[in-house]
């Protein structure tokens, strides 16, 4: 039986593309990380910033992240980094907006970026972020 070459490289490029989903796989890669509960949510927080204990919490309807406000007043957000969450606090240059049901925070750090959550005080907490500018 011979194989035109064109096919060989084609089941050859397939069998590569499933051993690396296979390994992707295994490694847990893929699914985004979700917090569960506001227990996930403090965990993560003191993941991101040692000792952050926050005093107020308001987590994604989906659990796509949070923010998160503490005892002196700083503002935590948390939004998935690959499998796991990354953490800010925010600084006077940080924006927020309602864009219908969702918060749009602009974390105003370009590696962080900005996120979208959908929490049911968002109105709350534009004031809260826009408060820390002043």
């Amino acid at each position: 039986m011979d194989l035109p070459p064109a096919l060989l490289q084609f089941l050859g490029s397939l069998v590569a593309i499933l051993a690396l989903a296979g390994i992707a796989h295994w490694l847990g890669l893929g699914p985004s990380p979700r917090l569960a509960d506001e227990a996930e949510a403090r965990v993560a927080a003191d993941e991101a910033v040692s000792g952050f204990t926050p005093t107020a919490i308001s987590l994604d309807r989906d659990g796509h992240g949070a923010l998160m406000r503490d005892a002196a007043g700083r503002i935590l957000l948390l939004r998935p980094h690959g499998v796991h969450f990354a953490g800010r606090v925010l600084s006077p240059y940080a924006r927020a907006y309602r864009d219908g049901a969702a918060l749009v925070i602009d974390s105003a750090e370009k590696r962080y970026g900005a996120a979208r959550l959908e929490v049911d005080d968002a109105s709350t907490w534009v004031d809260a972020i826009e408060a820390l500018g002043k």
